[in-house]
């Protein structure tokens, strides 16, 4: 079996050594000659030299884009002795990514962003101009944009496979982990190359190296022409799908043109990843998808593959249904997500986010395992990433960590240091850390001179007002604090080396993370991790962690929780970190080391893989296909061997023709009667029929067939055999306090729904609509009513679930289920064990065919599987995957001819 990893960038890229250029990082290279040499591959540090500040040097790369390369926020980390690629050329040095086609020693981009809005007419009027120039025999010169000849040297170039720098670094640790420790075999990663390649495109040079990667390194790589990959990642990505998935709905002018442009490139990129997984996947493999680029995939692999077995994992948060609504293809991105059979999330926040957002916008219904859908069900489950602590103790024993320990120990002695790392973009919340700190310092005064903030900026390739606005903010607090000897920020507007960013985790005083949204910040674990004093004194720092990030839900209060808006409790949250006592800074580190030791990243790969297998095993149990049809010779024969028999058979649609719960039936079919009463004739059979109606409608209905037990609003009430009492299964005053609430809700879209009703029965409410003047207007405000309900009286034990033409509203704990519980318990209360019979039921049989009916069939199957039942029969009459153990499709005149046969025989 192979795992296939899809994620975005491969682990690894490819290098090229152009002609009368020295091989990138090379030992033997020998620095040349020159009275002002320029350190290309020099790390940044947070220590700059005692001298005059000189001019930016120029390097051989362009700025990093940051923005999604590592959005985990966790180091990739590449030791410079150990990463020794082929032939001895190491990988790039460790820091922010390099924009996509920005290097030197790899090929450039091909694409052409779209143009503006603004310029689409003008470009029109050019055009037109250069017509009316051509008639009239005026030629232009033609102009070119690039070297061709720049382009055509990578076809020939010596190039080596490296390491690469970007993509996603708590996957790619978490997996190194998993298959460290044994607990995952073979894995294929399935990715692009993190560079362009159509200057590549038709080349032997591409075929070579896609085959090495595949040979030697079990990667699969996808090769988008530039533009599709240009307007996916560049465009969709990161125009539209980060700031919705982050709560930053777009609202610039171009959004629309960028998201109508750039879709289509979206799903060409899905394609080429699912054509490549496709290709190569076998009976058995698992198929693996990751992240928010990748969101159509699954389901374009289940339209080729619907047998396979696939798992997504979205490592970014999930936004309301209220933001993710505002997605004009929203429906498309949630249908390629549920193509897979397990959906996974960092936290419950999210996957509740999820479940309403579908149950809202594709009408399927929520439970809190998954989603139903029409031929089958998704799993959906959260579980947190976490970090590797075996690999980060190995990188903290290395000779250059001590060094730079040693140094920030010297610098910054008698200080308090504050640290914070983090993309200089809205999201992280950079410029609200900074006025808070501010702040504190200002109501604070006793701690002027005494404390450090740390500043490290991973700079994004756009320039924007926030980078601007920080650096005013930095300026203007050192310019009210600073002297000779003190400098209250230390602000570092690029990325730092592995060595100095474990030296710093390890000396700090505290960790700051301000994030207005994020899916799980690593960086925090692999703070909480360095604190334990194995290279340092122990400090177990405090950490100041923002409520909206995934690992805050993680760490059960012991974090110094803020909200980043809130400046003051922001202030206040430094000043109790720093003046905290060891005691209590102990109690809480001991705590958060213990969540970070157990949600590591190998039990995180290990368990979803886990919880995949048997959920696929489950799933492809209750398929429609796998569920065999009933036998009624084996029927008979089981019922023959039994005396202590017991029929729970549905009503609606199994016993009957199919009518809605708010359809008075006048009379039901007298041959249903007959089959009930020939049945009964053996008073070794007992039966119940359960229904959504009201108890006065099956009394009426059922008058003719004396010692018939009865089940009301699925659950809510019971009627015994041979009784003409009904039980009350619910608690009153439960329902009516959960009604009022839900009550006023139903009035809201009542108003807004001409032609809806609202039925009031004694255990639930019904909102119908069949009969609105605007059906499709009505079937929205039902989902938006629905998802209301279910977000607003999570708390109440009650939900709401969208049918045809109606949406039902009943409590969570009295279900046809509990009732059947109840009449199984009461039996066997009455019905005493003896020589003969060990059980007061041996033969069970549950019939139905709706989706409530379904918990039935897991209750009772589970009685076979304990051994409580000799005999258990459960029938679904339904075309969807089920939990039954046999199906019927002669639907109602199926379900009495079993019934009368059996009944025959009494």
């Amino acid at each position: 079996m192979t795992v296939f990893i899809a994620s975005l960038f491969l682990p690894k890229t490819i290098h090229f050594t152009l002609p009368g250029t020295p091989p990138r990082g090379s030992r033997s290279e020998k620095p040349q000659p020159n009275p002002r040499p320029a350190p290309p591959e020099r790390q940044p540090s947070l220590f700059q030299p005692p001298s005059i500040t000189p001019p930016h040097t120029p390097t051989d790369e362009k700025k990093p884009s940051g923005l999604f390369t590592n959005e985990d926020g966790l180091r990739v980390h590449i030791p410079t002795t150990t990463a020794i690629e082929e032939d001895g050329v190491r990988a790039p040095a460790d820091r922010s990514s390099p924009t996509w086609g920005g290097r030197l020693d790899q090929p450039m981009s091909r694409a052409n962003s779209p143009p503006p809005p603004s310029l689409i007419q003008k470009a029109r009027n050019l055009h037109q101009k250069a017509k009316e120039m051509g008639r009239a025999g005026i030629t232009q010169p033609r102009t070119l944009d690039r070297s061709e000849s720049h382009e055509r040297v990578f076809a020939h170039a010596n190039w080596k496979i490296v390491n690469a720098d970007q993509g996603n670094g708590g996957l790619r640790n978490a997996a190194e982990a998993a298959s460290r420790e044994g607990k995952v075999g073979d894995c294929t990663w399935v990715g692009t190359l993190g560079m362009p390649t159509d200057a590549l495109q038709g080349t032997q040079q591409l075929q070579d190296i896609q085959d090495k990667l595949a040979t030697e390194h079990d990667m699969l790589s996808v090769c988008p022409s530039d533009k599709d990959f240009d307007g996916h990642y560049s465009h969709f990505c990161k125009q539209i799908l980060w700031p919705v998935f982050h709560y930053q709905i777009p609202d610039n002018p171009k959004s629309k043109a960028y998201e109508d442009h750039s879709w289509k490139y979206y799903v060409n990129v899905n394609q080429a990843f699912a054509d490549v997984i496709v290709k190569n996947w076998k009976r058995g493999d698992v198929v693996w998808v990751h992240d928010y680029h990748l969101l159509l995939v699954p389901g374009m692999v289940r339209k080729k593959l619907p047998e396979a077995k696939i798992c997504f994992f979205l490592h970014v948060a999930f936004p309301s249904s209220e933001v993710f609504r505002c997605l004009a293809v929203r429906k498309q991105l949630l249908e390629g997500m549920l193509g897979a059979n397990l959906i996974g999330f960092q936290i419950h926040e999210y996957t509740r986010h999820f479940l309403q957002t579908c149950s809202r916008l594709l009408s399927a219904e929520a439970t809190p395992d998954g989603l139903q859908l029409e031929d089958r069900f998704v799993d959906v489950v959260n579980l947190p990433i976490g970090i590797d602590p075996v690999s980060l103790s190995q990188h903290r024993e290395e000779d250059e960590v001590k060094r730079w320990l040693d140094t920030m120990r010297e610098r910054y002695a008698g200080k308090k240091l504050i640290v914070a790392r983090d993309k200089l973009d809205h999201v992280r919340g950079v410029r609200q850390k900074l006025l808070s700190y501010e702040l504190f310092l200002n109501k604070n005064p006793e701690w002027r001179d005494k404390v450090v903030l740390i500043q490290v900026a991973l700079s994004t390739s756009e320039k924007s007002e926030l980078d601007a606005t920080v650096s005013d903010i930095v300026t203007r607090v050192n310019s009210s604090w600073a002297n000779l000897a003190y400098q209250p920020v230390v602000y570092l507007k690029q990325d730092i080396d592995y060595a100095q960013y474990l030296a710093l985790l390890s000396v700090a005083d505290a960790l700051m993370i301000t994030s207005q949204r994020e899916g799980m910040n690593l960086t925090s674990h692999e703070y909480l991790f360095c604190q334990d004093g194995k290279i340092s004194e122990k400090k177990h720092g405090s950490l100041i962690l923002s409520e909206f990030t995934g690992t805050s839900s993680l760490f059960g209060g012991n974090e110094l929780s803020v909200n980043p808006w809130d400046y003051r409790a922001c202030a206040d949250a430094i000043k109790k970190a720093l003046e905290m006592g060891d005691e209590e800074k102990e109690m809480r580190w001991t705590k958060l080391y213990e969540a970070v030791n157990h949600h590591t990243g190998s039990h995180w790969f290990s368990e979803i893989l886990a919880r995949l297998d048997v959920v696929y095993e489950q799933q492809h149990r209750h398929d429609q296909t796998s569920v065999p049809r009933l036998s009624l010779n084996t029927l008979v024969q089981q019922y023959n061997r039994t005396e202590r028999r017991l029929f729970i058979l549905d009503f609606e649609g199994t016993l009957v023709s199919w009518g809605p719960v708010n359809q008075i039936i006048p009379v039901s079919p007298q041959r249903t009667l007959d089959v009930l009463n020939d049945l009964l004739l053996d008073d070794r059979n007992t039966i119940y029929v359960m229904s959504g109606r009201r108890p006065e409608e099956l009394d009426r209905l059922f008058r003719r067939v004396p010692n018939l037990g009865l089940i009301a609003e699925n659950g809510c009430f019971l009627r015994d055999c041979g009784s003409t009492e009904w039980t009350e299964m619910a608690d009153a005053d439960q329902i009516r306090s959960w009604k009022d609430s839900v009550r006023g809700i139903l009035t809201y879209y009542i108003e807004r729904t001409p032609g809806a009703e609202i039925e009031d029965r004694r255990c639930s409410l019904i909102f119908h609509y069949k009969s609105a003047e605007d059906y499709e207007s009505a079937t929205r405000q039902a989902l938006d009513c629905a998802s209301h309900i279910n977000d607003a009286c999570e708390d109440q034990r009650v939900h709401a679930i969208p049918m045809e033409g109606c949406v039902l509203v009943e409590p969570l704990d009295w279900t046809k289920s509990t009732a059947a519980q109840r009449i199984f318990s009461d039996l066997r209360d009455r019905m005493a064990p003896d020589a003969t019979h060990t059980s007061p039921v041996d033969f069970l049989m549950v019939v139905g065919d709706g989706r409530e009916d379904e918990k039935v069939f897991k209750w009772a199957n589970g009685l076979g599987e304990e051994g409580l039942v000799e005999e258990v029969v459960t029938v679904s009459l339904g075309t969807r995957n089920t939990e039954a153990t046999a199906t019927m499709t002669q639907g109602v005149s199926g379900v009495l001819m079993a019934l009368q046969r059996l009944g025959s025989i009494a």
